[in-house]
């Protein structure tokens, strides 16, 4: 039986290029051989509406070589260099790529460092592949940076490697090779047009807990005219990557960070190790309780409960990914009448869950219509709409809804204190407990110490105006029957009542 031949990975060698009439042609022939042997490969150059003969020496040089499957493309205005990427990026997507590599026109970087790189790709092992010229020690002096921008890039590197939790060599390198089913699932097209659009794409592509290896390539520093602004570009990557944290916390939705990863729910993660909703939540559940979990998202609360000892039953519209084995899962939509019981449980988490119903006072009702005379431990928690933070962007003229955060595009009512206290109230909740949570900050700078000195000011700011520096209200109340549990207690007490008189009163 004759052995299949193994499928070659399709890959784009995409060039970008602008005014490289001088270097393009030589760049093309540094392409190594083997990169057409090894791989079913295409070359992409798109020009970027140079101003000189770039787009015409790319053509000549495709019809000089009809061995080589390459395609020129010009564009009729430039669209700077992150759009030029976008180009190259929404052609390997549409003509179903394996792979794309961007190998700058300039000769910056060098093509001979193409198969290794590749090879990650190749054998699975990563979604992005950079090319850094950091990770040898003053390699990057040697090959010719100037120094202003050698410590540039190092101090960039660093605020963003502190800002995002990684530990990237360098944010700065233009070689870069993707997994183009890693291209499908960010929206780069929302990126900016201009050099920044690096840093964007790689925020994305963390957001999506992609692979991403470094690996060394030498630098080199020629005649090329940098077209980088290196104030601006400092300015744009600082601001792009604090916008990006400010999207984690849930504080300013960002769009272009919007990246779908797990299941329907899966962004509603827990947040523990610090003050935070879910923290004050597990401390007040005594071990060993029976909680019902109402609005449980992916389960991880349950998780935490069960090691308590607690026996647990998790309510969402969604099947939990993460609730372990042994708990119960109903699963139901909120909105309608509750199919659970209440009755077996002393502890009703709602936990960020209020927000997220289009009649809370209805649900509550109905909750509450479940409840006797035991008193039951309700623990709430819901954005605070008052939030320092929204009331400065609302200011400013903003008011975003996003995935996460105060402004979750799936909230549906939103409270301060005072019209929970009151919500709760008209309920028939007796409030023993109400509190302010600090805004996730680990989520961003980490559990070390920036992110603790972060939660310790935002809680001293909490003691001087809750209402003002509280990013959610924390609530612990305990229930009451409803009229009609009351009304039937008393006819039966009634009936009871005159029974026993009538027992009493009757022959001796």
């Amino acid at each position: 039986m004759t052995a299949t031949a193994p499928t070659r990975p399709k890959v784009l060698v995409f060039v970008i290029a602008y005014n490289a009439e001088e270097t393009l042609r030589r760049v093309l022939e540094r392409i190594p051989p083997v990169v057409f042997t090894e791989y079913d490969c295409e070359v992409l150059i798109v020009d970027d509406a140079s101003r000189d003969d770039t787009f015409t020496i790319g053509g000549d040089y495709r019809d000089a070589h009809p061995e080589i499957r390459m395609t020129v493309l010009r564009n009729r205005f430039n669209q700077g260099y992150g759009g030029n990427q976008k180009v190259g990026y929404a052609y390997a997507v549409r003509h179903g790529f394996d792979f794309v590599a961007m190998v700058h026109g300039d000769g910056q970087y060098a093509p001979e460092e193409l198969p290794k790189l590749m090879a990650p790709l190749r054998d699975g092992e990563a979604d992005a592949v950079f090319g850094s010229r950091m990770i040898v020690p003053r390699n990057a002096l040697r090959g010719g940076m100037p120094l202003y921008k050698f410590v540039g890039n190092r101090i960039l590197s660093a605020v963003q490697n502190r800002l995002m939790g990684t530990r990237l060599s360098e944010f700065h390198s233009g070689y870069r090779l993707y997994r183009v089913a890693a291209l499908r699932q960010i929206p780069f097209h929302l990126n900016s047009n201009d050099f920044h659009f690096d840093t964007e794409i790689i925020i994305q592509l963390l957001h999506a807990r992609m692979r991403i290896v470094e690996l060394p390539i030498p630098t080199y520093y020629g005649s090329e005219i940098s077209h980088v602004n290196g104030l601006r570009y400092a300015r744009d990557v600082v601001l792009a990557t604090l916008k990006s944290a400010a999207h984690r916390t849930g504080i300013l939705y960002q769009r272009r960070y919007d990246v779908p990863v797990g299941g329907a729910n899966a962004h509603y993660d827990v947040k523990l190790g610090y003050d935070s909703s879910h923290t004050y939540a597990l401390a007040a559940v005594p071990d060993g309780a029976a909680v019902l979990d109402i609005g449980g998202g992916p389960g991880g609360i349950a998780v935490e409960l069960v090691r308590k000892g607690c026996a647990i039953t998790v309510v969402d519209q969604h099947a939990p990914v993460a609730a372990p084995e042994g708990v119960r899962v109903i699963v139901q939509d909120l909105d309608q009448p509750p199919r659970f019981d209440v009755g077996p449980y002393r502890y009703l988490l709602l936990l960020d869950v209020i927000e997220h119903l289009r009649d809370p006072e209805r649900f509550l009702d109905q909750l509450r219509s479940q409840f006797d005379d035991e008193p039951r431990t309700l623990i709430l928690t819901t954005p605070n709409i008052a939030f320092l933070i929204q009331r400065l962007m609302l200011l400013g003229g903003q008011f975003n809804y996003g995935k996460a955060g105060i402004l979750d595009r799936t909230h549906t009512r939103l409270f301060t204190f005072r019209s929970m206290t009151q919500l709760l109230d008209d309920a028939g909740f007796r409030i023993r407990r109400i509190r302010g949570v600090p805004a996730p900050f680990p989520k961003v700078l980490g559990g070390g110490l920036l992110g603790r000195a972060a939660i310790a000011v935002n809680r001293a700011l909490i003691r001087i105006s809750r209402t003002l520096f509280s990013y959610q209200i924390y609530v612990e109340a305990e229930t009451t029957p409803d009229v009609a549990f009351v009304l039937q207690g008393s006819l039966a007490s009634n009936t009871a009542a005159r029974a026993a008189a009538h027992t009493a009163s009757g022959p001796r």
